[in-house]
This record gives C-alpha cells, sequence and structure tokens, in this order.
C-alpha cells in the first residue's frame, strides 16, 4: 500500500493507472459473456482475478481498478446472490486487488447504473433522465459505501454517460466523505464540442466537481482515444488534475455483443495528454498489460517526472 494518498501523488506528478482487467481476464482464458462480466469471477475463480491484478502490476500500473463494475445489489441478485452475498463480493473485490497489486492505489470500481443493465445502455445514458438524480444516489450509495469501507484507496466512478448520473455520484461522494475519481465517456461532435454519451456538453458535467474535495480527479475513460485530448481540454474546468484511460480504439457492438474495428491507441498519446494536463492515465477496455508497460515507459521518460537532480523515473 503507498505511504501517501493518490491525491497527494497526483499533485507531484503522472500516476499510471492499469488496463481493462476484463481484457486481461479473457486473455488468461476466462469467457465473460455473462450479465455479471468480470463481476461473475469474484465467485468463481478469485484467484484469475488475482492473477490479472499482478500482470498490470508487473506492467508498471501503480493503481489497480477493482473486479466490482457491474457487481450491482440488482444484477447479482438475479443470479441468486442475496444482498449479504453481494457485500461480500464487493468486499473481496478490493482484498483480491490488494493480493495481486499490494504496492499499488486501490481503486474500487463504480459502473454506471446501465452497466447492470448489461445492454450496452452506458454507451447512451437514456436511463438518467427517467431515474433522477436522487434515485441514483440510492442506487449506488450501498457499492460505494461497501467498497470504501473494505479499504479501497479511491473509488472510480467510471464510464458515466450522463449529467444526471454524474450529479448523483459527485453528491454521494461529498455527503459520505470518500475520496472519488469521475470519468465520463464521451464523444466529441461536428463543431468539436466534447459531449457525455446522453448528449450534454462535458465540460459543464466536469464544472460539477469544482470545489468538492472529495473529487480527487476528473475526465474520461471508455472513450475513443481520438476524442481523448479535447476531453482532457474541457476537463481543466474542474481545477482537478484530469484522469484518462480511453479504449484500444475499437468498439463495442452491445447488439452482436463483440468489439469492432481495428486498435488506434498509440503510448505516445499520452505524451499530448500528459502536455495537456493528464495526470492520471492508463487503458480500458482492449488495452492489455504490454500497453500499460510500454504507457509507463513513456511516462517515466518525461523530463518533468523525473527525481530532481538524479535523473532516475520515479518508482510508481
Amino acid at each position: 500500500m503507498p505511504d501517501v494518498p493518490l491525491a497527494t501523488a497526483l499533485a507531484a506528478g503522472p500516476v499510471v493507472l492499469d488496463g481493462g482487467l476484463a481484457t486481461q481476464l479473457e486473455a488468461q482464458g476466462h469467457d465473460l459473456s455473462s450479465a455479471l462480466w468480470s463481476a461473475r469471477l469474484l465467485h468463481d475463480a478469485p484467484e484469475a482475478v488475482v492473477a490479472a491484478h499482478a500482470a498490470f502490476a508487473a506492467a508498471g500500473a501503480a493503481v489497480s481498478t477493482t473486479a466490482s463494475y457491474q457487481a450491482s445489489v440488482e444484477g447479482l441478485a438475479r443470479v441468486g446472490v442475496d444482498a449479504h452475498g453481494a457485500r461480500r463480493l464487493v468486499a473481496r473485490s478490493v482484498d483480491l486487488a490488494r493480493r495481486g497489486a499490494p504496492d499499488a492505489w486501490i481503486a474500487g470500481s463504480v459502473g454506471p447504473y446501465g452497466a447492470a443493465l448489461a445492454d450496452g445502455s452506458e454507451y447512451s445514458g437514456g436511463y438518467a433522465d427517467l431515474l433522477g438524480v436522487e434515485r441514483l444516489r440510492r442506487w449506488h450509495r450501498p457499492r460505494m459505501e461497501w467498497l470504501a469501507e473494505a479499504g479501497a484507496d479511491v473509488l472510480a466512478c467510471e464510464t458515466v454517460p450522463a449529467a444526471a448520473e454524474a450529479e448523483a455520484l459527485v453528491e454521494e461522494a461529498d455527503m459520505l466523505g470518500i475520496p472519488v475519481w469521475l470519468s465520463l465517456t464521451t464523444v466529441v461532435d461536428g463543431d468539436g464540442v466534447v459531449r457525455t454519451r446522453r448528449g450534454e456538453p462535458a465540460e459543464e458535467v466536469f464544472a460539477m466537481a469544482h470545489g468538492v474535495d472529495a473529487v480527487v480527479a476528473v475526465g474520461v475513460n471508455c472513450t475513443d482515444p481520438d476524442g481523448v485530448l479535447a476531453a482532457v481540454t474541457a476537463a481543466t474546468v474542474a481545477a482537478k488534475p484530469v484522469v484518462v484511460y480511453p479504449n484500444s480504439g475499437e468498439r463495442w457492438d452491445a447488439a452482436a455483443r463483440r468489439w469492432t474495428g481495428t486498435p488506434g491507441l498509440s503510448p505516445t498519446d499520452a505524451l499530448t495528454w500528459l502536455d495537456a494536463g493528464a495526470r492520471l492515465v492508463g487503458g480500458c477496455c482492449r488495452v492489455g498489460p504490454a500497453s500499460i508497460a510500454a504507457l509507463a515507459d513513456v511516462c517515466a521518460a518525461r523530463p518533468d517526472v523525473r527525481e530532481e537532480g538524479t535523473g532516475a523515473a520515479p518508482t510508481w
């Protein structure tokens, strides 16, 4: 476990995130086609989860993100797990990450409501207006509390597609006093405006985190690499460190439940993101340990993250 909070480290320089946990689990031979995705292995194959975390840690990731993205109370109930069992599995996700990456910050993954539906709606956000902020707060609260109680260093409120859900997560984090990062999934429209998947200007959503001490970073994930630079610029309105961890450049076809397209992510892209203000960088879907290792090398080689007067790259 690191000696300092993640927020302190981000003030000193870039920190490398892990990549796509599900991607690594699939590479290890596991079928993640169920509605629970990687969360299924919290119960069925916990040692595989430990191994996946260890692979990213060995690659240079200083943050390990738990396998709780789709571990919701409702989703687990559909496969016969009661609330007590759900709490136990969510807590287990923190323990497994700590076992696989004992020197890393553990980020408890808090996926959006749409992820629990397992129908791709985290990429549209249409549910957010129907549910509203208060209901979304109540839905997210148990998992956020359980992850914090289990010892997560920070919560990764990630792949957030809509302003209402972002507002719910920021308000809940502020009320609970739990450190989080807020990461939207975004697109860039024809006029160059960065928007949530629901269509709201992302800059307005990032601004919700301004002045909220519980939010240690804002940014984007599960986003095409081509849209990251514009998103970094938009995120600076929050006056927080910026987090970016895009997909490989391939796209998920929710109907066919498969990836399409070709990878377009290069580790050297991170240089541009860092120059624009990114401080917490990694990868999301289809980004494995080899890419994270290359990204860590790129970050360590930057002159502004070397230890002053020694020329040695810092240990993350």
